[in-house]
């Protein structure tokens, strides 16, 4: 993989030059407006390898997505999908391997937390929302300010917090349903409505389990203009199985299998290819 392979000798050159920090402990400390893009890569993930009770959940793992790209990973159950995220976000922590977000921000020291903080935000397949409260709440809540309880409590919501939370229910297509409980919506809304509370959080890079599982094929179309508007603002890696919406996105795809990158190019290039064709798509 060209990509990773470039963006390692950039990343060794900014650490000989001193670009990387750290404190005392030599853990990374993430400070606001950080994310170094110089190179355009986003995430860079170098030979990760994760083991469960002696199965290789992913086997050298390589893979690096551009900033502003939006990129799909497609592949058979077990292939190492969901554990790909859960290392990206910290959820879990990988044997060996390299994990970089931007060229300095190494995701493999910081919590879960720090790296929501650092501008990762995940979406998982079934959504959460707060059913009791309405479209336009869910968005307030979500927003990305100081959540201790004493702010919270007594927090006024300005005008630019207002337009925010406008533009992003325009976004995301649930202008005319702001005061409509979230219990209420369908079921694609409510996806909508989840991603657009992770828009509230300033995302660089957003992560999405199957989104448009369970859509209506309007839903699904919906979807997929609302993601292709999101990028080269935004970075996503969307996973899914979905080939008719794989396809509606565009860009490139990446094929996993095994706990590593099977193939990689434009779906019909990737659709093509033998090994695909055999441990995926059926013939």
């Amino acid at each position: 993989m060209s990509g990773v392979m470039e963006w390692e000798r950039n990343a060794v050159a900014d650490e000989q030059r001193g670009n990387f920090s750290g404190n005392a402990s030599g853990a990374h400390v993430v400070r606001e407006g950080e994310l170094d893009l110089s190179h355009n890569v986003i995430l860079y993930l170098d030979d990760i390898t994760v083991s469960f009770d002696g199965f290789r959940a992913l086997n050298g793992l390589s893979l690096a997505i551009d900033a502003g790209e939006l990129r799909c990973i497609i592949g058979p159950n077990g292939a190492g999908k969901t554990t790909m995220m859960d290392v990206i976000t910290g959820k879990t922590r990988p044997d060996s391997g390299k994990a970089f977000f931007g060229q300095t921000i190494d995701l493999t020291r910081l919590t879960e937390p720090q790296i929501a903080h650092a501008g990762i935000g995940r979406k998982f397949q079934k959504p959460t929302v707060f059913e009791q409260h309405s479209a336009f709440e869910n968005l307030e809540l979500a927003m990305k300010a100081d959540k201790r309880v004493r702010r919270t409590l007594f927090a006024q919501l300005f005008d630019d917090d207002r337009d925010r939370i406008a533009e992003v229910l325009v976004q995301i297509g649930l202008a005319h349903e702001a005061d409509r409980p979230a219990g209420l919506l369908s079921h694609g809304q409510k996806q909508w409505l989840e991603i657009g509370m992770l828009l509230m959080q300033e995302p660089k890079l957003l992560l999405l389990d199957e989104p448009v599982a369970g859509m209506t094929d309007d839903e699904t179309a919906r979807t997929a203009e609302l993601f292709v508007s999101l990028a080269g603002k935004h970075s996503l890696v969307v996973v899914e199985h979905d080939m008719a919406f794989v396809e509606a996105l565009g860009g490139k795809v990446t094929v996993l299998c095994e706990g590593s990158v099977l193939a990689e190019g434009e779906l019909a290039e990737v659709q093509d290819d033998p090994r695909v064709i055999e441990v995926y798509l059926g013939r």
